[in-house]
């Protein structure tokens, strides 16, 4: 039966030829996508930056409320219909939207990893993306077999189907859907579907397409239950993220740990991170924590 183990593990990020993190420091953070480098708000980032200035072609000024807001502030030319990047053999676009982002979390890449790993050799394995946003998640499941791809947004999902066409994947086999997370998941149930893996990156806060509210904290026990009996002794991973949220890692490992008990395999939690790109004396950068995870894994 799944056990929880206690000690916490660290996914460890770095850049790649598309995307680093240059610096970080004050509550703030550097970053590169492609040709451009933008600097966004990150609590997290509690110690003094070590380049002495930033040179950016934008910054995201945060709103005065807790809860976000805030805008661009362009100091140099930035496309805003978005720019090409890849991430392996995906293709995306990038673009800076209204909250913050631009088009995709890099933070995952390492996660999008560890997923194709567990389904690694397979063509046929069945993986469930909720909350899927852009895309990219999908387009590295999809080589494993056939994407169910969720999300609330109808942007998002129209924004997820030309990143599929940008990286030749459009003819993968993927599910685009604009539902929400919660009562798909309920009527997947109800349909005796099953899965061989899920991955949830649910937000604090969020409505679905026809004005339902998402609260975490409320919402998500009952998603976790839900995708568990998606699953069985048979399917390989759930992979669960939680960003910006004062809550740790055991909470959600132990949330994971009283649904999946029954299943084989082992249940782990701990913190996505992204190093900085390395120095010019050839020291490493720091690890800037982004999330917490928890994961079920049958290996």
């Amino acid at each position: 039966m799944a056990e929880l183990a206690l000690q916490p593990l660290v996914m460890e990020g770095a850049g790649w030829a598309d995307y680093g993190l240059i610096d970080s420091g004050h509550g703030r953070k550097l970053e590169r996508y492609g040709p451009y480098r933008f600097i966004r708000p990150e609590p997290q980032a509690m110690w003094s930056p070590r380049l002495d200035a930033w040179d950016a072609h934008a910054e995201f000024v945060p709103g005065s409320d807790e809860d976000g807001g805030g805008r661009w502030q362009f100091l140099k030319d930035v496309p805003r219909d978005g720019w090409p990047l890849s991430w392996n053999q995906a293709k995306f676009t990038a673009q800076c939207t209204p909250f913050r982002h631009l088009g995709f979390f890099p933070d995952m890449a390492p996660v999008w990893d560890w997923m194709r790993a567990m389904v690694a050799g397979r063509d046929d394995a069945q993986t469930l993306n909720l909350f899927g946003y852009t895309g990219v998640g999908s387009l590295a499941l999809s080589q494993c077999g056939p994407v169910t791809h969720v999300d609330a947004s109808k942007k998002s999902v129209a924004q997820a189907r030309a990143n599929a066409e940008l990286s030749g994947m459009a003819d993968r086999p993927i599910r685009w859907l604009v539902d929400d997370a919660g009562k798909f998941t309920a009527r997947e149930v109800r349909r005796g579907k099953r899965y061989d893996g899920i991955i949830l990156d649910p937000p604090k806060f969020g409505r679905g397409p026809e004005g339902e509210v998402w609260r975490l904290e409320d919402g998500l026990p009952g998603l976790i239950g839900d995708c568990r009996r998606l699953l069985d002794a048979d399917s390989r991973f759930a992979f669960l993220t939680v960003y910006a949220v004062r809550m740790s890692s055991i909470a959600i490992g132990g949330l994971l740990a009283e649904h999946f008990a029954d299943l084989p395999g082992i249940i782990e939690h701990g913190e996505l991170a992204v190093r900085e790109d390395g120095r010019e004396d050839g020291s490493a950068g720091r690890l800037l924590p982004t999330a917490i995870f928890a994961r079920w894994r049958n290996a």
